[in-house]
């Protein structure tokens, strides 16, 4: 399977590739992740529970990061083992490039899956992959701009105090 895509993030490059290498950035971006520990520099283990189809497993695996040119470009590789589920592994080519209101990310997503999991169909298989892809990157928007806000609850602005839009605790963190 493979996705192509984009998403605008308001925030510069930098901040957004420092979010893209923070294990716990990655823990609440990854649809499911139970556990994650690991350095950019050394890569990433993790605990994920899936759902496809009529397969629910536990995965056990390892995210890499390669081909890091900083903050324009990298790598995330991935290789999940889920048990008598089978497997699934992929990455992701992932581009900041700057932009008028932040930074455009744009993705290219292969991935692949082997055991029962294979034994779906590739329209289930694909979708899946594409709905894991999408939720990845627009979990990472939300923890780098917050969450979206409604267009009609005009209680979420006074929160904000002065009209501020909130922002995503990483957005906290660094600013």
């Amino acid at each position: 399977m493979h996705l192509t895509d984009s998403r605008e993030i308001a925030a510069p490059p930098q901040e957004v590739w420092n979010a893209i290498l923070d294990p716990e950035v990655l823990m609440a971006c990854v649809p499911g992740c139970q556990e994650m520990e690991g350095t950019a520099q050394d890569g990433f283990h993790a605990t994920v529970v899936q759902k496809v189809g009529p397969v629910k497993a536990t995965f056990k695996g390892a995210v890499t990061l390669s081909e890091m040119n900083e903050p324009e470009s990298l790598t995330l590789s991935g290789e999940g083992k889920g048990g008598a589920a089978g497997f699934a592994k992929g990455g992701a080519n992932v581009r900041l490039v700057p932009s008028e209101t932040g930074t455009l990310l744009e993705y290219d997503v292969e991935a692949k899956v082997g055991g029962k999991l294979a034994q779906l169909g590739s329209r289930i298989i694909d979708g899946f992959a594409k709905k894991m892809a999408d939720q990845f990157f627009r979990n990472l928007q939300e923890q780098i701009e917050g969450p979206a806000e409604p267009e009609a609850d005009s209680d979420a602005d006074a929160d904000a105090g002065d009209g501020e839009k909130k922002k995503g605790w990483f957005k906290k963190l660094v600013s």
